[in-house]
């Protein structure tokens, strides 16, 4: 054999980089996979307790106009379930719980209608950001210059609509208002096409989940494809006409590499020579979100019985979001228990995250107690996963773009340097920060390796 060994090799296998080296299997180059986790998907993660079939830690729904991934669900035949919604909604605001059906909590009308001209003006900004390139919209400057605190202080007059649109976009964003560019939550809304749509359930982001949970997606993805877990990357040498690829259990050379991590593990890779200055900037200066998700299992759904959904909307923390996340056909053949799934988000997960596991256990269940009632604390089994502390993501859902990040160095976001390419939902211009959105880039980021990349040829 020559002494390139590879076509490519691809730094990562979540859904990003799996669907990189799937789209180059079939372009029919010869690719390895190089994962640091003991396992496949990333920030993707199904658990299989004792007490129910399968627990969701990571990403776990999809949604309509999320067309990679839906396409992906029916090429496997894998089974789809609604989101249970039924019963009334629990919103609990200043200290008040009230009931409500539908999408629109029962608030006093100053305030119901304050959140209302906000979701429409955001919306309605969102869409002039362009895609594909946030910094040219026309009004870039202008808002990469602001927070997005700033702008709710202005745009939010009251309190009770500002304490309830806070609870319900940390819940998209999984960090602080004041943190994140104005510009970077545009071209998220417009990614996802509109605030509603990632903030519903029926009809929207959080539709569907799939049956047996969604790491079995990744790893039915997987399938062909030679991966090696266990081998985090530590170095990746440019030499002109090849890439030399080092990770814990050997090295690897290459034509091309796709590195299909969060920005936070690229900027811990050593790269030679020395990426563009933009790109080294841009991976240090894009902070992870910080989230948990807490699970809760009980021996059926008590909630239910009460006329509730489970879905919960609070000010109070550390949850501030909660759904009925129970597996399907609980009342009809399916196992005989219920879940319910609480999101801690922003300041309040990395609060959380200092605790041990019975420290959160106790913080989560006090919590879901004040939302429905003190039949909470008597569960069969509790799950979470702290996702800041996860030495392979860094923290979750993705990494977002702090104030002057997008306009000065948004550019070298995707742009290759030499044969180094990347990928990550991060990356994506649809459905960024979504399983979606991982596997559209890592599509992209294949289209661009097959354009130059000619096929080993063996001696």
């Amino acid at each position: 054999m020559s002494d390139v060994e590879l076509d490519v090799v691809v730094v990562g296998a979540g859904f990003a980089g799996l669907s990189a080296a799937r789209a180059l299997g079939r372009g029919g180059k010869k690719t390895i996979v190089l994962e640091a986790r003991d396992r496949v998907g990333g920030r993707v993660y199904t658990t299989k307790p004792a007490e129910v079939p399968w627990v969701d830690l990571g990403g776990q729904w999809v949604g309509p106009t999320q067309d990679k991934i839906l396409a992906l669900l029916r090429e496997q035949g894998a089974r789809t379930f609604k989101t249970w919604t039924t019963g009334q909604n629990l919103l609990l605001v200043s200290g008040k719980k009230s009931r409500y059906r539908g999408t629109i909590p029962r608030l006093p009308i100053v305030s119901l209608l304050n959140v209302g001209y906000a979701q429409f003006l955001l919306d309605r900004l969102a869409k002039t950001v362009p895609l594909d390139a946030p910094w040219k919209a026309a009004r870039a400057k202008e808002w990469d210059a602001r927070t997005f605190d700033d702008w709710l202080r202005v745009h939010v007059r009251t309190d009770t609509a500002r304490h309830l649109l806070d609870a319900a976009l940390e819940t998209v964003f999984a960090a602080p208002a004041r943190e994140m560019s104005l510009l970077h939550v545009l071209f998220y809304i417009h990614s996802g096409k509109n605030l509603g749509m990632l903030l519903g359930t029926d009809g929207a982001a959080q539709a569907e989940r799939v049956q047996g949970g969604m790491q079995p997606v990744a790893e039915k993805l997987a399938e062909g494809i030679d991966v090696r877990l266990s081998s985090p990357v530590r170095r990746i040498e440019d030499e002109g006409d090849h890439c030399r690829v080092s990770f814990d259990g050997g090295e690897l050379t290459t034509r091309h590499v796709i590195v299909a991590a969060p920005p936070k593990l690229v900027s811990e890779i050593e790269f030679s020579p020395l990426l563009p200055e933009a790109r080294r900037r841009l991976v240090t200066k894009m902070p992870m979100g910080a989230v948990i998700k807490h699970t809760a299992i009980y021996d059926r759904p008590f909630w239910r019985d009460d006329g509730l959904s489970g879905m919960v909307v609070s000010d109070e923390g550390p949850i501030h979001v909660a759904f009925d996340n129970s597996p399907p056909n609980v009342a009809g053949g399916g196992p005989p228990c219920g879940m319910l799934m609480g999101f801690c988000e922003s300041d309040a997960a990395r609060a959380m995250g200092k605790l041990d596991a019975d420290g959160r256990k106790k913080a989560a269940l006090s919590n879901l107690a004040r939302f429905y009632g003190p039949r909470a604390h008597d569960v069969i089994g509790y799950h979470d996963h702290v996702w800041e502390n996860d030495p392979w993501s860094g923290g979750c859902y993705g990494a977002f773009m702090p104030p002057g990040i997008w306009t000065e160095l948004g550019p070298s976001l995707r742009k290759p340097c030499g044969r180094v390419h990347w990928a990550g939902t991060e990356t994506a211009t649809v459905w960024s920060g979504y399983i979606d959105g991982a596997l559209s880039s890592g599509e992209r980021a294949a289209a661009e390796v097959l354009v130059g990349c000619p096929s080993i040829v063996t001696r």
